[in-house]
C-alpha cells in the first residue's frame, strides 16, 4: 500500500480536519478525522478495501457498527468473504441480536475491520462479542489509528492491531497545501 497515496486520499476526501474536537470517549483532539468522509468518497474507499484485502488471508470478516460497515461490506464483496457486522449493544426488537450476518462455523479466525481506533474500546467490545459467540478473534484492522492507547488494550486481550495510517503518518504532512 501506498502510505502516501492514501493520506492524499483522505486529505482529498476532506476527510482530515484541523480546530478543537471533542472526540466520542469524551476527550478532545486539535484534529479529526471524519470516517463518514473517506468511506462515501470512492476514491478512498478503494484504497482502503484494496489495503485491507492486502492484509487477508483466509479470515472471516467483521464490522464494528456503525462506522465500519460500508467499510466490512466493500472488503467482503472485494474479497468475496462473507462478513458479521457487530452493534454496541443487543436490538431491543425484531430478532434482538448483537452480531448481525455471518459467522463462521469451523475454525476460521475472523478479523474485526474497524475505522479509527483511539482509545481501542470499541474494537475491543467487537471482540469480546464475536468471542462471546465462539469465534476466533486475534486481530483488527483499522483505517487510522489515532495512538491513543488502542494498542496497548487490545494487546492486553491477546489482539494485535493493523492500521493503515497512524496520526503520525497522517499528521506529518499537516502544513502541506
Amino acid at each position: 500500500m501506498d502510505t502516501a497515496r492514501l493520506v492524499d486520499a483522505l486529505r482529498d476526501a476532506d476527510a482530515v480536519r484541523f480546530g478543537e474536537f471533542e472526540l466520542s470517549h469524551g476527550g478532545t483532539s486539535d484534529y479529526y478525522v471524519d470516517k463518514y468522509r473517506f468511506e462515501t468518497d470512492p476514491e478512498a474507499l478503494s484504497l482502503i478495501v484494496d489495503a485491507f484485502a492486502d492484509r487477508l488471508d483466509d479470515e472471516h470478516l467483521a464490522g464494528v457498527a456503525l462506522g465500519a460497515v460500508p467499510l466490512v461490506a466493500a472488503t467482503a464483496v472485494e474479497t468475496e468473504t462473507p462478513y458479521a457486522i457487530v452493534r454496541k449493544a443487543k436490538k431491543e426488537y425484531g430478532t434482538g441480536n448483537r452480531i448481525e450476518g455471518s459467522l463462521p462455523t469451523d475454525d476460521t479466525e475472523t478479523v474485526v475491520l474497524e475505522d479509527i481506533a483511539t482509545t481501542g474500546k470499541s474494537a475491543l467490545d467487537a471482540v469480546e462479542a464475536l468471542r462471546g459467540a465462539g469465534t476466533t478473534v486475534d486481530r483488527v484492522l483499522v483505517v487510522v489509528d489515532r495512538e491513543e492507547g488502542a494498542t496497548g488494550l487490545l494487546a492486553d486481550h491477546d489482539v494485535r492491531l493493523e492500521s493503515l495510517l497512524t496520526a503520525s503518518e497522517l499528521l506529518a504532512r499537516r502544513d502541506e497545501p
